[in-house]
């Protein structure tokens, strides 16, 4: 341990006993008043049957609720989060509170021996990237819970190659030492998956269904008023051939606008500005309604989606994402995709917003302010909207003659059993249009040890053809830059990420890291990345972080 390190110890265990000394008040949240319901107008209507006691919110099983304090395992355990880093603001008074995260460890280190097989979905959610923006923003730091390290990573731009002509996808492979290991030298391997692009002029139709969210919880600027300014961006985005429907729900759910055609925009824009809220949270009756509708305005050659933004509180009927889905699933299987966009702080339920994303074959995002929906509805529309590949997996073959052992960083809830790898019946992860999918691996390879280092297998499901393909790409230990500086800065940025997240989210194996040491890395990689809003962006919250710890 640094001396740093051993000083700052010092410093916390005499603030935490001269803490014991005193006491605490408690902190006094004011409940959220819901508005009262309006009458609903003359439009379909569903409502499901009440919850004899509703809760304020869900919680799923193995999930952690964030009061005021970040939630963690105990330390000392591979596959557990540990409890190195100081938490800071974690206990602060004016930290959000009912915010609702799931815990799903930590993966460990395995010996090649025992298993050389490696098998996860892959996933372009960036959720948990946001939240965390949005905590150190407001001046606190994010919950343990909240951190998935790989929305870190697929956050940033990667700067893969688009695959050649009549390819659907690339695989990119690279690999340099980790600058954060001390003890002993560990290789970080990138496999980065990079999907074709489609220009906003090609795209396919579209016909989306918002399913809204006007509870009285969203009564609030960066929430309802958040959603109203988020979806007049997209709108103002769509095309002649592309329709739209609304759904809203508080205390029950309706229909508020039929499918109306895009070249309809202030129809549309109408009726998005016309909505208040009303009423508690029947997240079931929207859902269900909505895919309902989106059956109802089905395109047979449109791409056909349900696009949730919510806060994610459930309090009425049905609370849990799975049983909710469950009622819908067969308009899944009829190719309606579910996109969730989450809203707001305090009283926020992130596993429900990202579970009913990845089992309804769509993706997750959280936007914080107007820029993140910019970058969504804007920026990257078509890759928001069209899919190009269903239920893809990557399975990483490690070589064991070269590679002693292995670590997947990240993808804790994305795992997929090896024997099923080749089962196309398997739930897997979805990728839109131009959007690139990175994953990390920590490795040791064995000392004077060359040749192939691992084979990764790609496969997918075509969603127009429904054809399953499969492709690989060999990596080697002369793939492998002998200095982290020397490897590709995408790289390079995508490793400093990583580790920055297993600090915030307490990873047992980052014990012996700290954030100054990611500031000197991103520093460095500033230089490089000078016109990047989002490079820049980075470095000042590792700067909060790193504030915000030492607190």
């Amino acid at each position: 341990m640094s001396t740093r390190k051993i000083a700052f110890s010092l410093f916390m265990i005499a603030a935490f006993l001269l803490g014991a000394c005193g006491g605490g008040a408690p902190s006094s949240e004011a409940p959220v008043e819901e508005a009262p319901a309006e009458e609903a107008p003359a439009y379909e209507e569903y409502a499901a049957p009440a919850a004899e006691e509703p809760a304020s919110t869900y919680r799923a099983e193995g999930e952690s609720y964030s009061d005021s304090v970040g939630q963690s395992a105990p330390s000392g355990a591979p596959g557990t989060s540990g409890s190195n880093q100081p938490q800071g603001k974690r206990d602060s008074d004016d930290e959000p509170t009912d915010m609702f995260f799931e815990d799903y460890g930590t993966n460990p280190i395995i010996d090649t021996e025992d298993d050389h097989l490696s098998t996860f979905a892959l996933d372009v959610d960036t959720g948990s990237y946001t939240v965390m923006r949005n905590y150190l923003n407001d001046g606190n730091l994010p919950p343990e819970d909240s951190v998935r390290v790989e929305e870190y990573v697929n956050y940033f731009e990667q700067g893969y190659e688009l695959p050649p002509a009549h390819q659907a996808f690339a695989i990119h492979l690279d690999g340099g030492p980790s600058p954060f290991t001390q003890t002993e030298r560990y290789e970080m391997m990138r496999v980065g998956i990079q999907g074709y692009d489609v220009s906003d002029r090609d795209r396919k139709d579209v016909s989306l269904t918002f399913v809204i969210d006007v509870s009285g919880s969203m009564d609030m600027d960066n929430r309802l008023g958040l959603v109203k300014r988020s979806l007049e961006m997209l709108v103002e985005q769509l095309g002649r051939g592309d329709q739209v429907s609304i759904v809203v729900y508080g205390s029950n759910a309706r229909v508020v606008l039929d499918p109306t055609s895009a070249s309809d925009k202030g129809e549309i824009l109408d009726a998005i500005y016309s909505l208040r809220s009303e009423g508690s949270t029947n997240a079931e009756a929207g859902i269900k309604l909505g895919y309902k509708t989106a059956m109802r305005a089905y395109e047979h050659d449109s791409i056909n989606r349900v696009i949730l933004l919510s806060d994610g509180v459930a309090n009425v009927g049905q609370v849990e994402a799975n049983a909710i889905l469950d009622e819908v699933d067969h308009y899944v299987d009829e190719g309606i995709t579910m996109a969730t966009f989450g809203f707001g702080m305090d009283n926020y339920n992130d596993t429900l917003m990202e579970q009913l994303a990845d089992n309804g074959d769509g993706f997750y995002a959280y936007i914080d302010d107007t820029s993140e929906a910019r970058r969504l509805f804007v920026d990257d529309l078509t890759g928001s909207l069209q899919t190009i590949a269903m239920d893809a997996k990557v399975q990483v073959d490690f070589n064991p003659e070269v590679v002693s052992r292995y670590r997947l960083v990240g993808y804790e809830n994305r795992d997929v059993a090896d024997e099923d790898f080749r089962d196309n019946s398997v739930d897997a992860g979805e990728i839109g249009a131009g959007h690139s999918v990175t994953a990390l691996y920590e490795v040791k390879l064995y000392n004077n040890a060359h040749g192939r280092v691992a084979t990764v297998h790609l496969r997918w499901e075509d969603p127009d053809t429904h054809q399953v393909v499969e492709i690989e790409k060999d990596i080697y230990s002369s793939d492998f830059e002998r200095d982290f500086h020397d490897a590709d800065p995408y790289f390079q940025r995508a490793v400093v990420v990583a580790e920055y997240a297993e600090i915030l989210g307490d990873s047992y194996w980052a014990e012996d890291s700290d954030l100054d040491d990611v500031y000197d890395e991103a520093r460095w990689l500033e230089e490089y990345f000078y016109r990047e809003e989002a490079m820049e962006e980075f470095v000042d919250l590792i700067k909060k972080a790193r504030s915000e710890m030492r607190w």
